[in-house]
């Protein structure tokens, strides 16, 4: 893994060098390196490791999940912002089922420093209040369940809340 600030160099090399392969008249050589530079800013936004532990997560595979994010060392400096979301948000899940106590640490940084899509802030809005829910905090729970429903515009996640509300209810 490059760090970020490499990661923008590179970009700027390679579109210098594609910008010097067009004077020269190397159109397609031009072209190629422009298609690697936005590769390499695409990565700067979308770290490639939380990428491939996307992948194995999907997979059910939360050996290689974990295998995927143990590869990003030091998160704070190495990862943009969101991605740090992403990292903590994909630790909860992955702890969640066996240390909850843990995974509610996870979430909670989760949501402080943010996600980019509104499904995910959701699904760690769910997570979070399944988590208070099992720790007899039921107005956490309910506070987190309800922001859980705003942000479930897609409906997605409609059968989990409504089982979560069915469950708090026997509280």
């Amino acid at each position: 893994m490059f760090p970020k600030i490499i990661k923008l160099i590179l970009a700027a090399f390679t579109v210098a060098y594609s910008v010097y392969q067009f004077v020269e008249g190397a159109i397609g050589n031009g072209i190629f390196l422009l298609l690697i530079a936005g590769m390499f800013i695409l990565l700067y936004y979308k770290n490639e490791f939380i990428l491939l532990a996307f992948l194995q997560l999907r997979k059910q595979n939360f050996e290689g999940t974990v295998k995927w994010l143990d590869r990003i060392s030091n998160p704070e400096q190495n990862l943009v912002k969101k991605q740090q979301g992403y990292f903590n948000y994909l630790h909860g899940i992955i702890l969640s089922q066996t240390n909850l106590t843990k995974a509610e640490k996870y979430f909670k940084k989760a949501l402080e420093l943010g996600l980019s899509m509104d499904t995910d802030l959701a699904m760690a809005n769910l997570s979070l209040s399944g988590i208070y829910m099992q720790k007899r905090r039921k107005r956490e729970a309910t506070l987190l369940l309800n922001k859980a429903k705003k942000l479930d515009t897609q409906g997605m996640l409609t059968g989990q809340i409504k089982e979560m509300q069915k469950q708090m209810k026997r509280i």
